[in-house]
């Protein structure tokens, strides 16, 4: 039994372009399969989490971030009666924007948008799911429900506030304000308990799976890890109940409880959060003016510490900056030689450079491209075409 202020499909804003209903599927459901057999999603398989995708099988890519994403976000939108399927549509897409090595390539593609409107992996992924994939013969993109979208769009809250006159206010990234303009997403509001699961569901896994790969790539040991806070407690309770556990079972039982403890705060937390809202309806959740999901104060205050010594000896790990330095190099290069010689461009994206009418929309069609991109194909490009 769902709750009140779960997303109903049946109740569903609809799709931009009016589709028949599945005799078997829900809508949410429909959008899940849909993003599961997109080009984009399959293409997460080759795109870095914090290590360049060739550095080492063992580590997180994007595409098994987003699997794990979706299972925690499931397991937290069951025990809330909330919508599982929409959920795990949303933890699915949310990653989908994202550039070929990671954030570093994010950042580099981001300064050379500065002048056409910037860059941002989140509108990028509605600019995917509503433009970019092209499969289908009545629309571009593969038409998500206005919920899908929604969540996609503003998981992490609301992207801009709405002024006296009505409209909106803030900076909107282009590619989400090209699609709002069509297709009104309430940029202005909180979106649905469902994706707002799926937001915390990401803050979860990664703060859990990159102490892993950290580990595993010998960027801190295991005794410096067990000095953090929540995990001293971890550390604790598995020597007590295992003594002399084995080095890689121990940690991994560890990391267990720390994962295990965020999931069970963010519920215990959503429960008060929704016990003191009494929302009837996901309207109520929208216009709470608040995230009804989110971590206890104490929690989160232990998460910056993590997120601080995560920063300084992965992220920031001499072996990392040097990559980071490599890569984009690659992004710098391959995007003014795209703008200087658009040819270049595979030949289905020749006829969009066509029509471009202006430099801005022609480094626009550049960053779809360069975004698009795994981080092997990124290299043996730059490697092709510059050497």
């Amino acid at each position: 039994m769902r709750a009140p202020y779960a997303s109903n499909p049946a109740n569903s804003k609809g799709r931009l372009y009016p589709e028949e209903e599945s005799t078997f599927r829900s809508c949410f459901q429909r959008d899940r399969d849909r993003i599961i057999h997109s080009s984009a999603f399959r293409r997460l398989k080759h795109k870095t989490q914090v290590f360049v995708e060739h550095e080492g099988d063992f580590y997180r890519t994007r595409l098994t971030h987003s699997i794990e994403v979706a299972q925690v976000a499931r397991t937290i939108a069951g025990v809330l009666n909330l919508n599982s399927e929409l959920t795990e549509a949303v933890a699915l897409a949310h990653d989908l924007g994202h550039t070929p090595f990671g954030h570093t390539g994010e950042d580099a593609l981001s300064d050379m948008m500065a002048p056409y409107g910037g860059f941002d992996h989140n509108a990028q992924a509605i600019r995917i799911v509503t433009a970019l994939e092209r499969h289908y013969a009545e629309f571009d993109g593969l038409n998500l429900t206005w919920e899908a979208l929604e969540g996609i769009a503003k998981h992490n809250g609301p992207v801009a506030e709405m002024g006296p006159d009505g409209k909106l206010v803030g900076e909107i990234p282009y590619a989400l304000a090209a699609y709002n303009a069509r297709h009104d997403l309430e940029l202005h509001t909180h979106a649905s308990a469902e994706a707002q699961v799926a937001a915390l569901a990401d803050d979860i896994a990664y703060n859990n799976h990159d102490l892993h790969d950290g580990l595993r790539a010998e960027l801190f040991s295991t005794d410096e890890l067990a000095e953090l806070p929540i995990l001293q407690d971890c550390f604790a309770a598995v020597d007590a109940k295992y003594p002399g556990l084995n080095y890689y079972r121990r940690r991994h039982e560890a990391l267990r409880r720390f994962f295990g403890i965020l999931v069970e705060d963010v519920i215990g937390v959503a429960n008060v959060n929704l016990a003191e809202l009494e929302p009837q309806s996901v309207d109520d959740i929208r216009g709470a003016g608040r995230m009804m999901i989110r971590f206890t104060p104490a929690i989160w205050a232990d998460l910056k510490v993590t997120r601080e010594f995560l920063f300084h000896r992965m992220y920031r790990a001499p072996a990392v900056i040097e990559m980071r330095k490599e890569v984009t190099q690659v992004v710098r290069d391959l995007f003014p030689l795209f703008m200087s010689r658009p040819e270049l461009l595979p030949k289905q994206w020749r006829k969009d450079v066509a029509e471009a009418q202006d430099e801005t929309t022609l480094a626009r069609l550049v960053s779809d491209y360069i975004a698009g991109m795994t981080d092997r194909f990124a290299l043996q490009e730059h490697e092709r075409l510059i050497g």
